[in-house]
């Protein structure tokens, strides 16, 4: 569903994953967003963020205090350098990446068709009851995949710059060509609904008009106690509480 967050955006934090990967950085699974930008806001810890966009390969720091975005296409990878990395995630978009607005860097043969994406990107128990460790080795599988074709790509792009990039970038077009349809109508009710209502009070401000406002109302939201395997680690989200109406 879209969010009634201001905007329509998502809210998360993640605990970024400290499993070290193959190059021996510490972190999640690389991966770009097709449509919505994301947004780090830094809470403990430290790391890197290492993008590949418009500008090439660039590595950022992460620290407390630091806030960052990276736009739709920008491959990212959160690397977790001190071991308790932990950010708060604002996305655009909300119920769109939900809905498979993310695309991770596996290396080409997993990204041929969208078949051998979903096998590569499950994360399904084999057994209901094995718990969260059945979890985490699903998760440290699809990390180490995506980690060797992002590093694979991560290289052509040093080399090549980044026009290194219009293979993957058209792969990740090509994967969720089937979902605009979903998305459109989640946009409708997310961002686009909330900014007709903005243009429509803009109207009634413009002629001094202020009778919206006796709707006004305060929505609270609820942390739910639990933390799901995500790309880049374990992510803790907020809802809306029971007794609250969705905007």
């Amino acid at each position: 569903m879209a969010s009634s967050f201001p905007g329509a955006t998502g809210l998360s934090e993640i605990s970024v994953y400290d499993w070290p990967g193959a190059d021996g950085a510490a972190g999640g699974s690389p991966h770009l967003h097709t449509a919505s930008t994301e947004a780090y806001v830094v809470l403990e810890g430290s790391g890197r963020l290492e993008t590949l966009d418009s500008r090439g390969f660039t590595s950022s720091p992460l620290e407390p205090g630091t806030v960052l975005w990276f736009t739709p296409g920008t491959v990212h990878r959160a690397i977790n350098d001190s071991g308790d990395l932990k950010v708060l995630v604002v996305m655009q978009n909300a119920g769109l990446p939900e809905h498979g607005d993310a695309v991770m860097t596996f290396p080409p043969e997993y990204l041929a068709d969208a078949v051998s994406y979903r096998r590569a990107a499950a994360l399904e128990h084999k057994d209901a009851d094995a718990g969260p460790v059945a979890g985490e080795e699903a998760a440290r599988r699809r990390r180490d995949l995506a980690l060797e074709g992002y590093l694979a790509l991560k290289e052509a792009v040093l080399s090549s710059g980044p026009s290194a990039l219009a293979g993957f970038h058209a792969a990740a077009a090509h994967l969720v060509s089937g979902r605009t349809t979903v998305w459109a109508g989640l946009l409708a009710e997310g961002a686009a609904r909330q900014a007709e209502l903005t243009r429509q009070q803009l109207a009634s401000l413009d002629t001094a008009e202020s009778i919206y406002m006796a709707n006004a109302r305060t929505t609270m939201g609820k942390r739910e106690n639990r933390r799901i395997y995500g790309m880049c680690g374990r992510i803790q989200t907020w809802e809306l509480s029971d007794n609250q109406h969705r905007a």
